[in-house]
């Protein structure tokens, strides 16, 4: 006997199934637009909040240092004066060679900062609807004799951005710099390196000494730093390109499985960090065919989903995301991998 005693019953079935999928989808497509409706609103608030600043460009000035206009500079700008050094030394330093290549190069490069100051206004108005007692910074740009640890310093009402640090990956002053370190030393990386200061300092240092406390904690960072860049893709957010971020997304039940089946979320060995949430040529899993193609940093990725998922199925405001302890993120955040 068939399944279907006549097709009277298949239809009457198909009508229904029909009605439920229909149903569903109704419910999926209100959910939809209530959600978008909802974000839409908090965009449209946020592009209320008002913000005023400008890019001051002490690199331009430095450029066009003379003996008559430094003590101006000087008092201006003392904070990047260090005492110790004598005048003629600022003054010689303005004129050597490497310094005047610098100027060359970044105002080739720089001669107009009107996208970044259009990106860094929204930045701030993001960072000030979420955080209203973190006030707009003073903006400088300088040059840094390519001090790349410091491409972006925050604080003390300063926001000071290293242009020399940001000429493109391939530029000749980057020669002998390992490639992972420099990849992201390229101009659309300005924006997402002054979030990620932002978010740092807002989440503060990591205080759990497991590699769960280590991956919420970046995981905490990630969610600021993707509310305060919404019209930045997750893979620029990440600083990844966007090959590297789509492996992620389809690797992801891999990764959460190996860290599972290793028992690493527990554990206090340091080793784990370089290895999954440090910067470095590549994740390292110690399985050739995964190292040769994992990028960098995924425990970053994963505890990105696992405080993106806590934020999503708990009612709960950032204020309370940046209290809560780790284990009580990662037990009550319902986090999955996607398949």
């Amino acid at each position: 006997m068939a399944f279907w005693s006549n097709i009277s019953d298949l239809k009457r079935y198909c009508n229904l199934s029909m009605y439920t999928i229909k149903l569903i989808g109704f419910c999926l497509f209100f959910c939809l637009i209530f959600s978008c409706g909802r974000e839409s609103k908090v965009e449209k608030d946020i592009a209320k909040v008002p913000v005023t600043f400008n890019i001051e460009r002490f690199d331009q000035q430095f450029a066009k240092l003379t003996p008559e206009r430094l003590p101006d500079l000087k008092k201006e700008y003392p904070f990047l004066f260090s005492e110790q050094y004598a005048d003629s030394i600022w003054l010689h330093k303005s004129k050597d060679t490497i310094q005047l290549e610098i100027n060359t190069e970044v105002e080739k490069a720089f001669s107009d900062l009107s996208e970044e100051k259009e990106q860094l206004h929204s930045l701030f108005q993001h960072v000030t609807y979420y955080f209203p007692e973190i006030k707009v910074p003073r903006v400088i740009t300088i040059t840094s004799d390519v001090q790349y640890r410091n491409k972006v310093v925050l604080g003390k009402g300063l926001l000071i951005i290293a242009l020399d640090t940001y000429l493109g990956e391939d530029h000749h002053f980057y020669e002998g710099i390992q490639k992972y370190v420099k990849k992201n030393f390229k101009r659309d990386q300005i924006v997402p390196d002054v979030a990620a200061m932002y978010a740092k300092n807002i989440v503060g240092p990591i205080r759990e000494r497991t590699f769960l406390g280590n991956l919420v904690s970046f995981g905490k960072e990630l969610y600021l730093k993707d509310l305060f860049l919404p019209s930045f893709s997750n893979a620029q957010k990440m600083g990844y390109s966007e090959e590297q971020y789509t492996w992620l997304e389809a690797n992801e039940e891999e990764i959460w499985r190996y860290f599972i089946d290793k028992q690493l979320l527990y554990s206090t060995d340091s080793d784990l960090m370089p290895r999954f949430l440090y910067p470095a040529p590549f994740s390292k899993f110690y399985l050739e065919e995964i190292d040769k193609e994992a990028p960098d940093r995924v425990g970053q990725f994963i505890g990105w989903n696992i405080v993106a998922s806590y934020m999503k199925n708990n009612n709960v405001s950032l204020r309370q995301l940046l209290l809560a302890d780790a284990e009580t993120i990662f037990n009550t955040s319902k986090y999955k991998p996607k398949r």
